[in-house]
């Protein structure tokens, strides 16, 4: 066990409802297929010739199409977006969230497009690895402790460079009516390297009611499964509320960075339904 890889007590058993009002089957496969439309357009923008190269010598692309298709992801797969708060600013930025679903990534990228934290072996990945690196993945060591100070190293340097890092500091999925501990390390990063730090908590509602289970994507949940239920669901939400920046300097220490980040969390008890 290691900073970067806690474990969640949540399961797919557990804490996962079941869908009881269900999409039509065409409508979900119609959802499906527009997100796999939605996606294999986003991969051929990075196997682009403006997408190769050195990383400083790439085009990007611009912000406000990349939020944008990450909404259409989102809403592709039958989930409507309700974003609150101010916008996230510019320049270096440690973008921090709770995590409940694989919809949390569009969703975080959708308030601001940075670069991701993984797991290196994903970045060994035939095809799926190239396209990360070239998507500007940041790689990090999870089950390795001595490569924690590298990695906080690379990561402040990104900051350093006015990069937008974006990051799951509770290190594993949640259920969504709890939720884990920030770790302390990715948040050392935003501390040396001088920048604030944007705190989002994203939070998924079925039909407007109470915090809904459906989307999370949780211990042995294979991603199909979870696809399934998000497709095949009626009525999701998903609320991204966009908190007040932490600008640089006003915590000493990673502690109590971290404390501030995450704010009032769901007691652990609540886990399961």
């Amino acid at each position: 066990m290691s900073a970067w890889l806690p474990a969640a007590p949540c399961t797919p058993g557990a804490c996962v409802e079941p869908s009881r009002d269900g999409a039509a089957l065409p409508r979900a496969v119609l959802r499906l297929a527009v997100v796999g439309v939605l996606l294999l357009a986003g991969i051929a923008v990075v196997l682009t010739p403006l997408g190769r190269g050195r990383p400083r010598a790439r085009v990007p692309v611009p912000a406000a199409l990349a939020r944008s298709w990450c909404r259409w992801i989102v809403r592709a797969a039958g989930v409507r977006v309700r974003v609150t708060g101010a916008a996230a600013p510019t320049g270096g930025l440690l973008l921090v969230a709770n995590h409940v679903s694989w919809l949390d990534i569009p969703l975080l990228a959708a308030v601001r497009p940075a670069r991701m934290l993984a797991k290196s072996e994903i970045g060994r990945w035939p095809v799926a690895g190239a396209l990360a690196a070239r998507g500007g993945v940041l790689f990090i060591e999870r089950d390795r402790l001595r490569a924690l100070p590298d990695t906080v190293a690379v990561i402040a340097r990104a900051l350093r460079e006015g990069a937008a890092v974006a990051a799951f500091p509770e290190g594993s999925t949640w259920c969504g009516r709890a939720q884990g501990p920030f770790r302390r390390a990715v948040f050392q990063a935003a501390l040396d390297a001088g920048v604030p730090v944007q705190p989002v908590h994203i939070r998924y509602r079925a039909g407007g009611r109470a915090v809904s289970t459906a989307p999370a994507f949780v211990g042995e949940d294979t991603l199909l499964a979870s696809l399934w239920r998000v497709a095949s669901a009626r009525g999701l939400t998903a609320e991204v509320e966009v908190r007040p920046v932490i600008g640089p300097g006003g915590h000493a220490d990673r502690r109590s960075l971290a404390h501030a980040a995450q704010g009032k969390a769901p007691s652990k008890s609540m886990c399961h339904l």
